[in-house]
């Protein structure tokens, strides 16, 4: 059967692209016109920037277009590139792997010195055309201006660091791998963005995506946060993004309706706000921007009050699909406490998670919990053995496994040992901080750049729970279904999550409608079984909407109370959903 999963999923701002501006010809002529209603005779555009765009693609096309008699570049007053190297070293740190949430904001990367002296420039201009330019411009002006913003998406900036073409900030590294890029990104660049961001967007003009190299888009600010309060008041799903892995399968493929000629999918990343999409659609154009511009916008309407409260503008909960079907094993792995992780890197929670069955082969397994009987010790040291000789890791003499199904659902608190095993679909649902898993053994493989993928046993060794041995594991962390409500047609379910873990999953079956009354705190579904569903608001706020088999959808708190049905071809047949929510 033809895959009906959507791979561009959209919030529909206007039936119209009228108000959406494609290519620099049309971009560049509503920014002169707008510059131009100032009646001022000295007219400033600032165009401030995400890391990772083509600065000098944007550069060049605007300086094309619009003669500005000065140009201004953020890159002038910034600091050097040996004193940035400094000031960042604590939270870069010298890990291959991990560092630290940088506390620092964007204008502890420019020179005070040099940013007064350009300030004393521009308010010297008396006329003309002004243009102020690159990541953090808008530090730059403090007069009356046209702000444009141009936003990138965090998968895109990964894809671009692949290639090689673009720089961390402040940085002419381009050239280094993508995982010092990615490191840099992470723990710095992404954060001091995100907070210069936040403070800018209810004053943008104008807002510019860039993801597609020479097919820019241009929309109005308050139209874009009109998309994004429009996105907080009704269902809608972050743009799904796959990538391969040295593990990966082939299930994605026929699912969810991709390139059959790829070696494999290992990953989909279909609700990673910080790292996701969003489209907002204006007519058949979508302009994509960061997902978790939703969250900055709005946080109370989108996690509710209680959820906001104790998270802030973070996005909890985090969905994606690991794909091991006619793949191999995922490494053997194991997760910070949350006690270790606020004492070593100053996050307030980690990633405790859980793997739901979405499909398995009759020899699929669940690597989960210890042996019982097992010496912390001695698998300690026959780790750091394999480490350094590449002997193979005896991983049954320590590690319990488990037959698995589709359906079945694996919990996996913090300090758990764990990996999915081969010829399985995974639905991982977890809390967000994805980037802190400690690998233990990868089976002696290496990854898809030819190296050996980085091994934390030093780490590892200081989490792992010695007492989650195969008893325990049996009783406490695998298919702990609890049935919670029954009605015409449909029935719910509690299947986790363990009790140190703050997120809580529901499954309903249903072959009728079968109604989610309102949570005080953002929903997120997955479609586990049934080829379509249909979605809609008991009050009418918004339109209904359809979501396909293996899609996932956030509902937003401020959505209120849903209906949920069998939908097309579905109707008249079992139907399931899996929900997550944070415990209140």
């Amino acid at each position: 059967m033809k895959s009906n999963f959507n791979k561009s999923p959209k919030v529909q701002v206007r039936k119209t692209s009228d108000e959406c501006y494609s290519g620099w010809n049309s971009i560049s002529s509503v920014l002169r016109e707008n510059l131009d209603l100032n009646n001022s005779t000295k007219k400033i555009l600032v165009v401030d920037l995400y890391q990772g765009t083509h600065e000098d693609e944007i550069l060049k096309a605007l300086t094309q277009h619009i003669d500005f008699n000065y140009v201004f570049l953020s890159d002038s007053v910034r600091l050097a590139e040996e004193d940035i190297y400094e000031l960042t070293q604590q939270d870069v740190t010298n890990d291959r792997i991990f560092g630290y949430l940088t506390r620092l904001n964007m204008d502890q990367f420019f020179s005070d010195e040099k940013l007064n002296d350009i300030k004393s420039k521009i308010k010297e201009i008396a006329e003309g055309y002004i243009l102020i330019f690159g990541i953090g411009a808008s530090l730059l002006v403090e007069e009356e201006h046209t702000l444009v913003y141009a936003d990138m998406a965090r998968w895109e900036i990964q894809l671009r660091m692949r290639r090689n073409e673009i720089n961390n900030i402040g940085i002419n590294n381009k050239e280094d791998s993508f995982e010092k890029q990615y490191k840099r990104g992470y723990f710095v660049d992404w954060r001091i963005c995100d907070r210069h961001k936040k403070k800018l967007m209810n004053n943008w003009d104008f807002v510019l995506d860039t993801n597609i190299p020479d097919n820019p888009k241009l929309v109005a600010g308050d139209i874009i946060l009109e998309g994004l309060t429009k996105a907080v008041h009704q269902p809608f799903s972050p743009v799904p993004y796959f990538d391969a892995g040295p593990w990966g399968g082939q299930w994605m493929k026929e699912i969810c309706g991709l390139d059959k000629e790829a070696d494999n999918y290992a990953w989909c990343f279909n609700c990673v706000p910080e790292e996701n999409s969003l489209y907002l659609g204006f007519g058949n154009i979508n302009f994509e921007l960061p997902s978790i511009n939703v969250v900055f916008h709005d946080p109370v309407a989108l996690l509710g009050a209680p959820v906001y409260g104790r998270f802030g503008d973070e996005f909890p909960i985090r969905f994606d699909f690991l794909d091991t079907m006619d793949g191999g094993n995922l490494s053997l792995q194991v997760h910070p406490t949350t006690e270790y992780i606020q004492e070593k890197f100053g996050l307030h929670y980690t990633q405790d998670e859980s793997y739901y069955l979405m499909d398995a082969e009759d020899d699929a397994v669940v690597y989960l919990g210890l042996k019982d009987g097992v010496s912390g010790d001695n698998m300690i040291s026959e780790l750091k053995n394999s480490e350094e000789t590449n002997i193979t890791f005896q991983d049954e003499k320590h590690v319990e496994k488990w037959p698995a199904k589709k359906h079945d659902h694996f919990l996996i608190p913090a300090g758990t040992v764990h990996c999915s095993g081969r010829n399985s679909m995974v639905l991982e649902i977890s809390s967000t901080p994805y980037i802190f898993t400690f690998k233990l053994w990868d089976w002696g493989r290496l990854g898809l750049d030819g190296k050996p993928r980085p091994i934390n046993i030093a780490h590892g060794e200081n989490v792992i729970q010695w007492e989650r041995t195969t008893n325990w594991t049996k009783e406490n962390l695998i298919n702990k279904f609890e049935t919670l409500e029954k009605g015409d047609g449909w029935r719910s379910e509690k299947t986790g999550l363990h009790e140190r873990e703050f997120i809580e999953t529901h499954r309903h079956w249903f072959n009728k409608p079968v109604i989610h009354k309102e949570r005080n705190g953002v929903r997120v579904f997955n479609v586990i079984e049934g080829r379509e569903i249909l979605v809609e608001s008991t009050t009418g706020q918004f339109e209904p909407m359809v979501f396909h088999y293996a899609e996932t959808f956030i509902i937003p708190a401020a959505a209120g109370e849903i209906k949920i049905s069998p939908y097309g071809e579905s109707v008249g047949k079992e139907c399931g959903t899996i929900l997550a929510f944070v415990r209140t």
